[in-house]
């Protein structure tokens, strides 16, 4: 026989992690399977499966061709992890489980003793709804389009104090959407959502500006992916690697956003970041340019700066759903409370504190036509409330670039 194959099952998977992870897990081979449904029989006949891990839509499917499933597989009725023993036989577990205890516990959220919503009735929400249970949740309340349990009677679950989200919506690219509205669960404390790009659903950017604990779903991605590849190998893998892991492809994923006054050096800032980083400087002020087919001189001499907020509103939306890149923002971006969830949603967003004597104004209409103090005073609040972290540019561009690369290194 030759080589074993090991991978991802699923029909469309071109938004999937899952090979970067388990090749950090020593899974070199690991890769994307993409099926049709009719090809799945033939396909999981195969001798030459070493592992594969399974998603939307195969997870219940493939529970046919298992000739032995794990008791928790069994009991969840989902298979995210399939095997080929030495015996021949395929084997199906469930690690979506270990998975989401793990998420749960990261994030500080318990279940014992609360009621809790899952929204969706998928492979995910059979994981969620029995993990809930195990953990001791006193009511598990399945949220479905057309069940007894639907989004027109959720006012019946106001008393909700959990609330985790295994359906698709909001995941990229159709992000800003959210199956629910967080201020109809008055009690909720604590929510889950496990879909992980962005790594801020609009779910959980409410989540965060109500100050309910929540978590986005790579933690139970990676932690998923740590138990799986323990049954590829037969070998077991120090939960440290989670932590290393979850934090190497948070750091890869996250935008670096740039944001300051006009002049700061957040272009040439970028533009070195870009470099060292290999990746992609985006400058809003050029998308803009692209979106409105004219210089920004001639939108405010021509519209007004009200037309060219809702030109950098639309730029900053493209760019802000989109991951591994580092935006260049315009100075007046943080006037707009607006644009703070399509920048905050996938990127780590440094504020370039520069003096103002080293400003320059040239090409700049906000900053020829108003005193550089009085615009710093009055922005200086929106760069702070914007930021993750403020970093000096007073110094050379590579000091700079320095410390946000320092930043970026921490563990998230």
């Amino acid at each position: 026989m030759g080589e074993k194959v090991y991978g991802l099952l699923g029909r469309k998977l071109g938004h999937s992690w899952s090979a970067p992870i388990h090749a950090a897990l020593g899974c070199a081979d690991y890769r994307l399977i993409e099926l049709e449904p009719e090809e799945l029989g033939a396909f999981l006949a195969r001798e030459d499966i070493g592992g594969l891990n399974v998603t939307i839509p195969y997870k219940r499917d493939v529970m046919a061709y298992c000739d032995v499933l794990d008791p928790m597989a069994e009991a969840i009725g989902s298979v995210n992890t399939l095997v080929r023993r030495a015996d021949g036989k395929l084997y199906g577990y469930n690690t979506d489980a270990a998975g989401f205890c793990f998420m749960a516990q990261r994030a500080g959220i318990g279940f014992a003793g609360k009621k809790t919503l899952v929204l969706g009735s998928g492979g995910a929400s059979r994981t969620a709804a029995a993990c809930a249970k195990r953990l001791g949740a006193r009511e598990v309340v399945v949220i479905s389009r057309s069940g007894e349990n639907n989004y027109t009677n959720l006012g019946r679950h106001a008393d909700t104090e959990r609330i985790v989200n295994t359906t698709p919506v909001g995941m990229y690219p159709n992000n800003g959407a959210a199956a629910v509205d967080l201020t109809a669960f008055p009690t909720c404390a604590g929510v889950l959502d496990l879909i992980y790009n962005p790594r801020r659903t609009a779910l959980l950017l409410q989540a965060e500006e109500l100050g309910i604990p929540c978590s986005d779903g790579l933690p139970m991605l990676v932690a998923q992916a740590k138990e799986s590849a323990e049954y590829f190998t037969g070998k077991s893998i120090d939960d440290a690697a989670i932590a290393e892991i979850h934090g190497k492809l948070a750091a890869q994923m996250a935008n670096i956003v740039l944001i300051g006054m006009p002049g700061c050096g957040k272009s040439t800032v970028g533009a070195l970041l870009a470099d060292k980083l290999g990746r992609k400087l985006v400058d809003a002020d050029e998308e803009i340019v692209r979106l409105a087919g004219k210089p920004i001189p001639a939108i405010f001499a021509e519209d007004g700066e009200t037309v060219f907020r809702d030109w950098e509103t639309k730029a900053l939306s493209q760019l802000g759903k989109q991951s591994a890149l580092v935006i260049a923002t315009g100075g007046g971006c943080v006037t707009q409370p607006r644009n703070y969830p399509m920048l905050h949603q996938n990127g780590v967003i440094f504020w370039l504190k520069r003096d103002i004597s080293k400003l320059p104004t040239d090409g700049r209409p906000l900053s020829q036509a108003n005193p550089l103090d009085a615009m710093f005073a009055k922005r200086a609040p929106m760069y702070a409330a914007f930021a993750d972290h403020a970093v000096s540019n007073d110094g050379s561009a590579e000091e700079t670039v320095a410390a946000i690369l320092s930043i970026m290194e921490e563990p998230i």
